[in-house]
């Protein structure tokens, strides 16, 4: 038997990676992505700084505060004595959670109205339109009127924290779930027309079954896709929501929040806003290149060349 019979056939997934990693961008933005996540998830276990610690002293905290960088402080302090680089992980904490799990709902929301849009021709009509009319909902206005009108009930229920959080990633991500719905949408219109699909249908196959083990699994590339870019446009969206001052609490730090309060210092001060502006753009650049990459690994008429 030859060494051609005994190879093991590669499977998609390794094709894939293979892909990938020809993206020399992508593959930048997964490192810079990868060491992001690290930083905000095991730095706190090694630089051990409380981020909402004040001196109690007012002498110490008015020496402490706005400090350069120092072996102390290694990204300085801002205006009330409180460590930066540990300001920077909790704040990192909060902005990449906003973007994973607003980015899920989005991608849930924008896959559900796609497929069924796709799928059921009665409904392409109606759901259709109710995409167009958020398309046409001007975002920023719109998110603001969430927050101000939900706010305070959620805060009362959830606490300040738990309530924004809530409310922040519920606003982004319904939102935001249109483009994932339209690319969706034209995916299985040209689904619904291939050989294997219309073979099932001809032998009885209800539309439930259809949906979950022909239809969806084909539609993964896009809705990869969709999901990274939806990572980077939800961590915008908090952050300038922050930054208007209308996300989180004061002492509950985001990156775009530590950017609203170091703006007031921006010409004595140019490194409060500094280190948050690098984070929120290397995060974005770098979801940004993993989606390319994605993209160009996943489709099938780019693979393999």
């Amino acid at each position: 038997m030859t060494d051609l019979a005994l190879e093991k056939p590669r499977s998609q997934w390794a094709d894939v990676w293979s892909q990938f990693k020809t993206h020399k961008g992508a593959l930048v933005g997964l490192v810079v992505f990868a060491s992001l996540i690290l930083f905000v998830s095991i730095g706190p276990l090694i630089w051990t700084k409380d981020p909402t610690f004040i001196n109690p002293d007012a002498a110490t905290m008015i020496k402490t505060r706005n400090k350069p960088p120092s072996l102390e402080f290694p990204l300085g302090t801002d205006q009330l004595g409180r460590d930066m680089l540990a300001r920077m992980m909790k704040g990192g904490q909060v902005s990449i959670a906003v973007g994973l799990v607003a980015m899920t709902i989005s991608i849930l929301l924008g896959t559900l109205v796609g497929v069924m849009a796709g799928y059921f021709k009665r409904l392409d009509g109606p759901l259709m339109r109710l995409t167009d009319l958020f398309l046409a909902l001007p975002l920023l206005p719109l998110l603001l009127v969430m927050v101000l009108l939900f706010r305070d009930p959620l805060a009362s229920a959830f606490g300040p924290e738990g309530g924004t959080f809530l409310l922040i990633v519920a606003a982004i991500g319904v939102t935001s779930w249109m483009q994932a719905a339209r690319v969706v949408r034209g995916e299985v219109l040209a689904l619904k027309e291939r050989e294997f699909v219309l073979a099932a249908r001809s032998i009885g196959t209800p539309s439930r079954r259809m949906i979950l083990r022909h239809i969806l699994p084909n539609v993964v590339s896009p809705i990869m896709v969709a999901a990274t870019l939806g990572i980077a446009n939800a961590i915008i969206t908090e952050s300038a929501l922050s930054f208007l001052g209308l996300g989180f609490p004061p002492d509950f730090p985001t990156w775009g929040r530590l950017l609203f309060d170091g703006a007031e210092y921006i010409q004595n001060y140019p490194q409060r806003v500094f280190w948050p502006g690098v984070a929120i753009s290397l995060t974005v650049l770098s979801v940004n290149y993993i989606g390319d990459g994605l993209r160009d690994a996943l489709d099938p008429r780019i693979r393999g060349r």
